[in-house]
């Protein structure tokens, strides 16, 4: 290991040697000193040094001075670097009260000159180069946001004994159903990829698992280019017995989202407020609940006449069902629930005194839709007729319906798209921004 501090850890220590490392983000050469704003994973730090242009033959620290000098002139933004020197508090250095003086610096790798994106570059040219645009400060937060959200997730089930899954992307037919799906040669036969590990994490509960989660990679062959569809995307989910009804769906997932969120505002929230300009606010559960009837009445009373036969809502009628749950309750949260047995799989159970609806909800952040829940269809004579209504053939889905043949418990789930969380939390305005690789209908690198 190169011996180096994080400049992060630095404000901690007392002055005197130090060795960090990092990218060259900026070089101000004046004629009789030198700064650099060095950037590592951890935070920036300004190096000061103090110029020799000319070798003494009577000093002889003089050539390595000067070297170090015409080193530092050369530099070219985005260059790895890594120093020797002396750590001095100051409180009149504005980056962090802190600087180092330069005493020796090695160039570990050059970069060239002319850099392909600027701070105004569009965002596909910023993906071309994704590399260097998740250097940027900003970017580096997303990515530990995630980290801690993610973390906190896994925490809240792993306290809960909830059992850890993973589970294939490569399935011999659909987990949903064969729209928006990824077709592929496997072999001899044919193969998909998984939409979504639905299937698999139902299939725990009458393996007697009790509770799961996954958060892992689903596909789907959507050619939306809005800002928050994806080909291949990030999907949380969670699936656990005893449930009886989608309420307790729900309560789990408002008390992981209130968790997750706190645990980023404690590591992060000063620093968010300081790159993003505005307040992270930790949800209060319990959110809001809506039937799905009501919210459409909602929106025709706001003016807007939802256009989608099925009477689902569209992502006008989702940003309009938000600003009321925003001004009502206060909550950028809110579940819309007891959707039509008409828009929902046929393995989503019906109410019990009206089979029109379903026991599900939509969990809507900040106008977008985040999430799908729902109690399941555990009894496997109502899930067989509820498919031949929605025109499935029970012969095809014979795998699946074995699941429910030798005793399975009520149960319930939901899966969540983990950059439409972090996209809305952070306010970004698209997905993009917060995947670190986005794959879409025409961006398939890098």
């Amino acid at each position: 290991m190169i011996e180096r501090t994080r400049i992060a850890e630095l404000a901690a220590l007392p002055d005197g040697p130090v060795s960090v490392g990092g990218w060259v983000e900026t070089v101000r050469d004046q004629k009789k000193v030198q700064f650099v704003v060095l950037r590592d994973e951890s935070g920036a730090v300004q190096l000061v040094n103090p110029a020799t242009r000319e070798a003494d033959a009577d000093d002889p620290d003089a050539a390595e001075r000067l070297a170090v000098t015409e080193r530092i002139a050369t530099l070219a933004h985005g260059s790895f670097v890594h120093v020797v020197g002396t750590l001095k508090h100051d409180e009149r250095v504005k980056l962090g009260g802190i600087e180092v003086r330069v005493g020796a610096l090695e160039v570990v790798s050059a970069a060239l000159p002319e850099t392909p994106i600027a701070d105004d570059s569009s965002l596909d040219k910023r993906l071309d180069w994704r590399f260097l645009d998740l250097r940027h400060r900003k970017q580096n937060l997303i990515f530990r946001t995630q980290t801690t959200l993610e973390h906190a997730f896994r925490s809240y089930w792993v306290d809960r004994d909830y059992v850890e899954i993973h589970t294939p992307k490569l399935m011999a037919s659909p987990s949903e159903s064969r729209a928006e799906l990824f077709q592929l040669e496997y072999f001899e036969s044919t193969a998909y990829l998984a939409q979504s590990p639905q299937n698999f994490k139902q299939m725990a509960q009458p393996a007697g698992f009790g509770a799961v989660f996954e958060i892992a990679d689903a596909f789907r062959a959507d050619p939306s280019f809005t800002s928050r569809h994806a080909t291949e995307f990030t999907s949380v989910d969670a699936e656990f017995s005893w449930v009886s009804s989608h309420e307790d769906v729900m309560r789990m997932h408002e008390e992981l989202l209130v968790t997750g969120f706190r645990a980023v505002q404690d590591k992060y929230g000063d620093e968010i407020r300081d790159v993003f300009g505005f307040e992270l606010v930790v949800p209060t559960a319990p959110f809001p609940r809506i039937p799905l009837a009501e919210a459409r009445q909602i929106v025709a009373d706001s003016g807007y006449v939802i256009p989608r036969a099925d009477g689902d809502l569209d992502p006008e009628g989702e940003r309009r069902i938000a600003a009321w749950a925003k001004e009502t309750h206060g909550s950028e949260f809110v579940f819309v629930t007891d959707y039509d047995a008409t828009i929902r799989p046929y393995y989503h159970m019906r109410h019990a005194d009206d089979p029109t609806l379903t026991n599900s909800y939509d969990l809507i952040f900040n106008g977008a839709e985040i999430a799908t829940g729902a109690q399941r269809e555990h009894r496997v004579d109502v899930l067989t007729q509820q498919a031949i209504e929605k025109g499935l053939d029970p012969a095809e889905l014979g795998w699946y319906l074995d699941f429910f043949r030798y005793g399975v418990p009520p149960h319930g789930g939901f899966g969540m798209g983990l950059a439409r969380v972090l996209m809305l939390m952070l306010h970004e305005p698209s997905i993009r921004e917060v995947t670190y690789l986005f794959r879409g209908p025409t961006r398939l690198t890098p």
